[in-house]
């Protein structure tokens, strides 16, 4: 299991398994191999939806976007 947090604020957005982390990285972009953070954007949390991601991912971005226009998360392993 992994841990996603808001870059900005440090809150705990929750939890995504390893098959929830390997959808992120297929359909956004990494800016390198050890790369553990993505700005995300209420279209591109759409798109993931339309595209067949977890519900329960999709819940958790859209928890983490709120009103604002996006939000940087990163991740991290859980112990």
């Amino acid at each position: 299991m992994y841990t996603v947090y808001d870059n900005d604020t440090g809150i705990v957005l929750g939890a995504m398994s390893e098959e929830q982390l390997a959808f992120l990285a297929k359909h956004l972009e990494e800016e390198s191999t050890v790369d553990r953070d993505y700005y995300i954007m209420s279209p591109t949390v759409d798109l993931m939806e339309a595209g067949g991601a977890d519900p329960a991912l999709i819940s958790m971005l859209r928890k983490g976007i709120g009103s604002n226009d996006g939000v940087e998360i990163h991740w991290s392993r859980t112990e």
